[in-house]
C-alpha cells in the first residue's frame, strides 16, 4: 500500500507541471490574477489535428522508432564485447563510445555536417536518424553492457550443448534474459531521439519537420495556445510509453526501471 501511495505521488508530481500546459492549450483567454482561463478554445485541438502538425507527428514517430531499433542493434554488440570480455583498451573502447556524450553535440554536428553534405545524407530523413544515433548508442552500449556482465552464459551453454546454433541461442535464450534491459534500452534511446533538436535542425536543414521544431517555433512567435497545446503532443507519447510498459512489466520477476516489482 505504502509503495502505491509512494508511485502516486510521484506520477502526480510529474504530471502536475502539465496542467498550466493544459489550461494554456484551451484558453482564448487567461489574464492575472484569474486561476482558470476567462475564455476557452478549440483553436489548441484544431492545431493538433492540422496536416502539417499530424506529419511532424509521423515523421517524429518513425525517426525515433528507426534511431532506437539501430541503436539497440547496435548497442547489443558493442555491449557484449563490452560486459563479457577483458581486452587490452576495453577502457578506451568505452571512452571512446562515451565521447559523443561527453563532448558537446553541436561542437560534433557542425564538424560532421561537411560530410553529410558530401555524400548526400544532408537535409533528409535518413540523415538525421543516422546523427541521432550519436546521442544514443552510448547509452545503448553502456546499459546492455551492464546487463550482458550479469548475464549467466551457462545458459548459453546449455542451449548450446542441446544443438541450439549461435542465432537459435541468441533468439530463444539471450534476448529473453537480456529483455528488461533492452526494453528499456529502446525506451531510452526512444525518448531521447523524439526530443531531438539542434541535430535534427542542423542536419535535416528545415526540409525534415519534426515535432520538436513546430514546438520551438511557436514558443519564438510567442503563440502560448500553440506552444501549450504542442508542448502537450511532445510530451503524450513518453508519458503513455512508460505507463504501458511499466504495466506491461508489473508483477514479472524482473523489475525494470523500479516501475515494475516483483
Amino acid at each position: 500500500m505504502r509503495g502505491r501511495v509512494l508511485v502516486g505521488a510521484v506520477v502526480a508530481a510529474l504530471l502536475l507541471p502539465l496542467v498550466p500546459l493544459l489550461g494554456w492549450a484551451v484558453a482564448g483567454s487567461w489574464r492575472y490574477p484569474d486561476v482558470v482561463p476567462g475564455r476557452l478554445t478549440r483553436r489548441g485541438l484544431d492545431l493538433v489535428l492540422d496536416g502539417e502538425v499530424v506529419a511532424a507527428t509521423l515523421t517524429s514517430l518513425t525517426i525515433a522508432v528507426s534511431v532506437a531499433v539501430l541503436a539497440c542493434a547496435i548497442g547489443l554488440s558493442a555491449g557484449r564485447a563490452i560486459g563479457l570480455h577483458r581486452f587490452r583498451g576495453r577502457r578506451l573502447v568505452q571512452f571512446l563510445l562515451l565521447a559523443p556524450v561527453i563532448v558537446p553535440g553541436l561542437a560534433v554536428t557542425l564538424g560532421i555536417q561537411v560530410f553529410f553534405v558530401r555524400y548526400g545524407l544532408s537535409d533528409t530523413a535518413v540523415g538525421v536518424v543516422l546523427v541521432q544515433l550519436m546521442p544514443t548508442v552510448p547509452y545503448a552500449a553502456t546499459l546492455l553492457g551492464a546487463a550482458y556482465a550479469n548475464l549467466d552464459l551457462d545458459y548459453e551453454r546449455q542451449a548450446r550443448s542441446l544443438g541450439a546454433g549461435p542465432t537459435r541461442t541468441f533468439l530463444t535464450v539471450t534476448l529473453p534474459l537480456l529483455r528488461p534491459a533492452l526494453v528499456t534500452t529502446a525506451l531510452l534511446t526512444f525518448l531521447i531521439s523524439w526530443s531531438e533538436y539542434i541535430l535534427t535542425l542542423l542536419i535535416g536543414g528545415g526540409q525534415v519537420t519534426t515535432l520538436p521544431l513546430l514546438l520551438f517555433s511557436a514558443i519564438g512567435s510567442s503563440d502560448r495556445t500553440a506552444a501549450a497545446a504542442l508542448g502537450l503532443l511532445v510530451v503524450a507519447p513518453p508519458v503513455l510509453i512508460v505507463l504501458a510498459v511499466a504495466g506491461r512489466l508489473r508483477g514479472r520477476e524482473q523489475a525494470w526501471t523500479g516501475l515494475a516489482r516483483g
